[in-house]
């Protein structure tokens, strides 16, 4: 899987240690996988329901961003990156951040 909104080597190889591992029920979807669709989500503001299926089910990469959004997974994933390397700051930018001009 590569793509412009896939995570790389170095990016994954901080973010791994961040994300919690406990296996639910049924197989689990590639952590890494999720992640890039989350950040597919995130940098194009596309709607949950157009996750392109590479990235996994839809509800799998959806509930998965909420519980770690919960636990706190986002604020530490987001530090360590800034702390390791400028260049991973292109994850964040202002397509994340909706505004409605009334």
């Amino acid at each position: 899987m590569t793509g412009r909104h896939d995570v790389s080597d170095a990016e994954w190889a901080v973010i791994a240690p961040l994300l919690p591992n406990k296996p639910r029920g049924v197989a689990r979807v590639d952590d890494r996988r999720v992640i890039s669709g989350i950040f597919y989500i995130l940098r194009t503001g596309a709607p949950w329901r157009d996750l392109p299926e590479r990235y996994g089910p839809r509800t799998t990469v959806y509930n998965r961003y909420n519980r770690w959004a919960k636990a706190g997974v986002w604020l530490r994933i987001f530090e360590a990156l800034a702390e390791k390397s400028p260049s991973s700051l292109h994850l964040i930018d202002s397509s994340i951040v909706r505004a409605h001009q009334h």
